[in-house]
C-alpha cells in the first residue's frame, strides 16, 4: 500500500534535518580535521539528497500541496514565499554544490572567504520554510484533499521515485 502523501513529505522534511545537521557538522569537522575520509562520507551523503530528494519534495509541494490551497483560496502568501524560496534554494543550491564537490573529491584545502556565509544562507533559508509548511501549509492541504485526490498525489509521488 502506498505511503499517504503527506507521511512522504514528513519523511523528507526529517531527512532535511538531518542532512541540515550533516552540512553543519561538516563545516565544524572540516574547520578542526581538515578533508579526512569522515568528511569526504559527510559531502557524498549530502549531494546525492540536494541533487535529487529535496527538488522532489518541492516538485511535490508544487504539484499536489499548493495547487487545492491556492484553488481554495487559503494562505495564498505564505503559498507564493514558499514557492519564492524554492526557487532560491535550487540557485543558492549550485553555488553550495560547488563548495562541496572538491570536498566530496578529497581536494578541498580550505573554504574561500564567503563560502562559510553561503552555507549558513542555505541552511537557515530552511528554517522558516520546513516549519510554514509542518504547522500551517500541510496540515491545511490535508483537510483539502479527499480521498482520491490523496492516491492520485500518492501515486504520483510514488512514480516519480521510481516505485511499481
Amino acid at each position: 500500500m502506498a505511503q499517504l502523501p503527506f507521511d512522504v513529505l514528513g519523511e523528507c522534511h526529517e531527512q532535511l534535518q538531518r542532512m541540515l545537521r550533516l552540512l553543519q557538522w561538516l563545516r565544524l569537522h572540516l574547520a578542526a580535521m581538515g578533508c579526512d575520509a569522515q568528511a569526504l562520507d559527510a559531502a557524498r551523503e549530502i549531494l546525492p539528497f540536494f541533487d535529487r530528494a529535496a527538488p522532489a519534495h518541492h516538485e511535490d509541494e508544487e504539484r499536489h500541496v499548493f495547487p487545492p490551497l491556492l484553488a481554495a483560496g487559503q494562505h495564498v502568501q505564505t503559498i507564493y514565499r514558499l514557492q519564492r524560496e524554492h526557487l532560491e534554494m535550487a540557485e543558492l543550491w549550485t553555488l553550495v554544490r560547488a563548495v562541496l564537490q572538491p570536498v566530496a573529491a578529497g581536494r578541498w584545502q580550505a573554504f574561500a572567504p564567503d563560502d562559510e556565509g553561503l552555507l549558513e544562507r542555505f541552511a537557515r533559508l530552511h528554517d522558516w520554510h520546513q516549519a510554514a509548511e509542518d504547522e500551517l501549509i500541510f496540515p491545511a492541504a490535508a483537510l483539502c484533499l479527499d480521498g482520491p485526490a490523496l492516491a492520485a498525489a500518492a501515486g504520483d509521488m510514488a512514480r516519480r521515485r521510481g516505485a511499481p
